[in-house]
């Protein structure tokens, strides 16, 4: 009898389509990195035991609209995190674009009927960064272009405990407990020898825990359902007395399939991130607040695989201070069950 991809047929569909999706990247700062934090749809849920689910991801975001709060401005003037002299150099460079680039391998393996155990591997986090670097405007100094201070590598790993403390036909309901990892670089060098702005790296440097937890509701089996997800990750300080701020995630969508192999999905993402500290200091232009709508497709190629796409579109974005975010994002994916 062919393995069943989640625990129970009439739960087979909502938790194919929907649930939490981890955070892996960093939140906007100083050089503003981005992440993609909409709900892949193959991450979350609970797998038979011996079950094991693979999905491959590749994220793209374009990073050059700039607001002062949640108004659009024409110039984005933000801090050096200076490590090598302990401070922070305000107003230091002008922001102009990242182009970030960022493919993520996770595997689901079940457990137990309930439990399953999750890991996230960020492969790749390439990160293209254009800004003009010593900026003095009062010095009459406009800053010299550079596009040489961006980065690429391998990210933090994430680990996660997923466990189901409600399955009936219609109610489905998760928690997940994990640990992010400093396996990624976090002190590469810019083009002038020092230690790169943190938001631009391709780890953090430090440990951090995430808490979520998913419900689903099916309105008509295995046709449309609905999801609500929420997600906590406390961040630590790292070696650098860096700490980014902690991020809360709130996910809400509907998930309707219009034929046996296609499904249509519409997700609501809110992300909220606090304000990073340098040894115990608020960094200026770091903390955001986004509102994004992402509607997607997936398409079921057989019974074990299946391909899907999201479009993330800004609904609201608001910044402390100044920075520049993205003008959307898309997401091409990959799932496949063992």
């Amino acid at each position: 009898m062919r393995k069943t991809v989640f625990l129970g047929r009439g739960l087979m569909f909502c938790m194919v389509i929907s649930g939490l999706g981890l955070i892996t990247n960093h939140a906007l700062a100083g050089c503003g990195s981005s992440n993609c934090f909409l709900t892949t749809g193959t991450q979350e849920g609970v797998f038979a035991p011996g079950q094991v689910v693979l999905d491959l991801s590749y994220r793209y975001l374009s990073q050059d609209k700039k607001l002062r709060g949640h108004s659009n401005t024409n110039e984005v003037l933000v801090p050096k995190v200076d490590f090598e002299n302990e401070e922070l150099e305000l107003a230091h460079h002008r922001e102009r674009r990242t182009l970030n680039t960022l493919a993520q391998l996770d595997i689901n393996v079940g457990l137990t009927e309930r439990l399953t155990l999750a890991i996230a591997l960020p492969f790749l986090n390439d990160r293209r960064h254009e800004h003009d670097d010593g900026v003095d405007l009062g010095a009459g100094e406009n800053g010299i272009f550079t596009n040489n201070d961006g980065s690429s590598g391998f990210g933090d790993v994430s680990i996660t405990g997923k466990y189901a403390f409600l399955i009936t036909i219609r109610h489905l309901f998760v928690g997940g407990l994990g640990v992010k990892l400093p396996t990624g670089e976090y002190k590469l060098l810019n083009g002038e020898g020092n230690i790169n702005e943190p938001t631009v790296m391709p780890g953090t440097g430090s440990y951090d825990f995430l808490l979520s937890g998913h419900y689903s509701y099916q309105w008509q089996p295995r046709q449309l359902d609905s999801f609500i997800a929420l997600q906590y990750r406390l961040n630590t300080k790292n070696k650098l007395d860096y700490q980014f701020g902690n991020a809360t995630v709130l996910n809400v969508g509907v998930n309707y399939r219009t034929s046996e192999k296609v499904v249509v999905m519409g997700q609501l993402n809110t992300r909220v991130v606090e304000r990073d500290e340098f040894r115990g200091q608020g960094v200026p232009s770091s903390g955001n607040t986004m509102i994004y709508l992402s509607p997607g497709i997936r398409i079921q190629s057989s019974d074990d695989t299946a391909f899907y796409v999201h479009l993330q579109l800004p609904v609201y974005q608001d910044v402390n201070e100044v920075n520049i975010v993205p003008n959307y994002g898309l997401q091409f994916g990959l799932s496949h069950s063992l």
